[in-house]
């Protein structure tokens, strides 16, 4: 990390925000940014009167234990890291596909 930081919007549930991120991190932030978007998307599903922060915690919980299940199951398998790591970014890059 560089020390400097830039200003970042992101857009999660059609809304946006305005992240400071070092230059060499925005593409991973980005990626970031549209998998939150498309878990909150999937557990909100047809109901867009959900509440936005209900709809935040659940979708923050599901990634939380996606992440402790890598760290349990992965103790020192960096493949199964590497492949689950490889299966979300192919998500992201259908899901950004579909939303052009």
């Amino acid at each position: 990390m560089t020390g400097t930081s830039e200003a970042v919007s992101v857009r999660v549930l059609d809304r946006e925000y305005t992240v400071g991120v070092a230059p060499d991190e925005r593409d991973s932030l980005m990626a970031a940014a549209r998998l939150l978007d498309a878990r909150m998307r999937e557990i909100r599903g047809a109901n867009r009167m959900a509440a936005v922060d209900r709809v935040a915690i659940l979708a923050a919980l599901n990634l939380a234990h996606e992440l402790q299940q890598l760290r349990e199951s992965g103790s020192g398998d960096n493949r199964a890291v590497a492949d689950a790591v490889g299966a979300l970014h192919r998500r992201l890059d259908a899901f950004d596909a579909e939303s052009r």
